[in-house]
């Protein structure tokens, strides 16, 4: 008895001695179970013996929302109120780290096509020197009195020569860069009312 619990010890020292991992091996690991490394897939657009319609892809199952993707503020993730209409103001309460990030981000997604303020036709932007046409200029009256919605359609599915940014920009930023937009206009746009009464006596 006492020698075969001695074998058996001196057996798992053995396996454990073989497990290490302090000495490199050229020798492939030993897998008693595969199943965690060659699981059973379906590629893209693969055929299925196991559902009736013979499609491995399948669709959500209906009322079902996939976790993160729950979109219940309907105004917040489209820009528009539930019967459509777009929004006249962002939901986004404007603060100073909101336009901070908001400019960081048009820095690296608008500004190459809208320059730096907005008014690509003047400043001749990076794209626009490529010889593309040069997209509106942001202090034009009509952009001036369009919706924050409006704005923030245009960055999430495009407009014309101007692609879809929904993919690049996340909802989050696209408010800020709406903000920021409209901190751009009104810096072009700003009257002397609009400079603080302390501020404007130092100017004057």
């Amino acid at each position: 008895m006492r020698t075969g619990i001695l074998t058996a010890t001196i057996l798992c020292l053995v396996l454990a001695a073989g497990c290490s991992r302090q000495r490199p091996s050229d020798k492939p690991p030993v897998h008693l179970v595969t199943n965690m490394d060659d699981q059973p897939k379906y590629k893209p657009q693969a055929s299925s013996e196991f559902f009736v319609n013979g499609q491995a892809m399948r669709l959500p199952v209906e009322g079902t929302v996939a976790r993160g993707w729950l979109r219940e503020d309907v105004v917040f993730y489209t820009g528009r109120t539930e019967n459509g209409q777009l929004v006249r103001r962002s939901p986004v309460p404007m603060t100073l780290s909101l336009l901070q990030r908001g400019q960081e981000r048009y820095n690296i997604y608008c500004s190459p096509c809208h320059g730096q303020t907005g008014a690509a036709q003047d400043i001749k932007s990076i794209v626009v020197q490529k010889g593309m046409l040069a997209p509106p200029s942001f202090h034009e009256q009509r952009l001036r009195d369009v919706e924050d919605g409006h704005i923030f359609d245009v960055i999430t599915n495009g407009i014309r020569n101007m692609p879809p940014y929904k993919y690049q920009i996340s909802v989050e930023d696209r408010w800020a860069i709406v903000a920021y937009f409209r901190a751009l206009q009104r810096s072009q746009n700003a009257a002397a009312e609009d400079v603080p009464a302390t501020v404007r006596q130092e100017l004057q």
